[in-house]
């Protein structure tokens, strides 16, 4: 099993002890996410230190009033075990950096992730129609992560993206995302955990971590209507195809 999207980092628990659970829960790959420059380092360190662990690595839209251009980020992606670029995007509901700064910070990155030629993990709340057209012109992959967007769905299957669910697609009052995940195509399907956010039911209301990626594919699994461990394999394989895992 791989959980696409963690942040390793932020967890309560060390690391090296939530991969260990991970590990225990079946979970063999995760992809921890750096969302600044520094953040990033951290990551790349603990995909260093564990072999179950690759990095994803940019600017989160809440850090983009902040960010220094995109000089180290380049050659922090550089690194055999930096799969992707982001989380980056639009975040249009916290406000937390000035709209245009981010937008700018957005195409910088997707321009980077062109470049470098590594697929864009992308955040977007409160901001459809602005994402939807700055990605408009980006002709690589593009991971829509905790998808929580049904009105952006359509556009983006028409134009191949991978869509990623977390916990909050196992919420009782989440029927419109589950309708939405029953929708996706399998081979455009992935699974995340968000840790430390979006523990999925029955764990809500908890800290969040990679072991418990294996909760929310077993409710896309009810959802769509298939095997558990047939999905696990498929979106196994779709992950390792985006990310160019080995």
């Amino acid at each position: 099993m791989i959980d696409t999207h963690a942040h390793l980092d932020a967890c309560d628990d060390e690391p090296a002890a939530v991969v260990e659970r991970a590990r225990a829960a079946g979970v063999g790959t995760i992809l921890t996410v750096g969302t600044t420059v520094e953040r990033g380092r951290r990551a790349l360190a603990l995909a260093e230190q564990h072999g179950e662990v690759y990095a994803i690595l940019g600017i989160h839209p809440h850090d983009a009033a902040s960010a220094d251009g995109m000089g180290e980020l380049r050659e922090l992606l550089a690194h055999p075990r930096a799969v992707a670029v982001g989380e980056t995007g639009l975040d249009f509901y916290r406000d937390l950096a000035p709209r245009d700064r981010q937008l700018h910070v957005f195409e910088q990155q997707l321009q980077l992730a062109a470049e470098v030629e590594k697929p864009v993990v992308v955040h977007t709340r409160a901001a459809d129609a602005e994402t939807l057209a700055a990605l408009a012109c980006f002709a690589g992959d593009v991971v829509l992560h905790c998808f929580s967007s049904p009105p952006m769905l359509q556009t983006a299957l028409d134009r191949g993206y991978y869509v990623s669910f977390a916990g909050n697609v196992t919420y009782k009052n989440a029927s419109e995302l589950r309708l939405a995940a029953t929708q996706v195509p399998a081979e455009r399907l992935l699974v995340e955990t968000d840790s430390p956010y979006l523990a999925p039911h029955p764990r809500r209301g908890r800290p969040n971590e990679p072991a418990n990626v294996g909760l929310t594919l077993a409710v896309l699994a009810d959802t769509r209507g298939v095997d558990a461990d047939a999905l696990e394999a498929t979106i196994d394989a779709n992950a390792a195809r985006i990310f160019r895992l080995p």
